[in-house]
């Protein structure tokens, strides 16, 4: 059972009515996370202009979405998870096992998979890092602005798992199998 009310988009006013009209004219639909996170405007906007800035970055949008797969994992996000999947699978039009691989944070190019790697670190070290963990990456090939944006995405996709987790939402997007 949800925690949090996932807002009808027919019956809300002012600035969430807003957001969820930007969403439905980019997404078609208004995902019951953005409708959860409606209760809060600042929350949704925050969400969605960080996720709009990084898809402006130097990090594919493939590469975004493995990094959303591998913290999702990390942090038990089933919502995210199967969001993820579905967006990988269907607008990215990526290998499912390419997709399920990066829930292990295992890539099969050394650039991506030191990426992937470098998100677990953080995660698992409360992004308390070292100097080895960013040479590793570094020594990948992975650029500065490029290991600036792998931290943003990282930030960004602990707070939907966070809240997801917090907010029980209701999963809306085909169901995926635990590993």
């Amino acid at each position: 059972m949800t925690r949090l009310t996932a807002l009808n988009p027919e019956e809300v006013t002012g600035k969430t009515k807003d957001l969820f009209n930007a969403v439905q004219a980019k997404l078609g639909t208004v995902p019951n996370m953005m409708r959860t996170m409606g209760n809060s405007p600042a929350v949704l906007e925050g969400y969605l202009n960080l996720s709009g800035a990084l898809s402006h970055g130097k990090l594919s949008a493939k590469t975004g979405e493995l990094l959303a797969l591998a913290v999702s994992e990390e942090n038990s996000c089933d919502y995210c998870v199967a969001a993820h999947t579905f967006i990988g699978e269907k607008l990215l039009k990526a290998d499912p096992e390419v997709l399920k691989s990066a829930r292990t944070g295992n890539a099969a190019d050394e650039k991506t998979q030191a990426i992937l790697q470098f998100a677990k670190t953080l995660i698992s070290k409360n992004g308390l890092v070292n100097d080895q963990d960013v040479a590793a990456i570094k020594n990948a090939g992975v650029s500065d602005a490029e290991l600036a944006e792998t931290v943003a995405h990282v930030a960004l996709n602990v707070l939907t798992n966070y809240f997801n987790n917090t907010a029980n939402t209701e999963i809306d997007f085909p169901a995926v199998a635990s590993l």
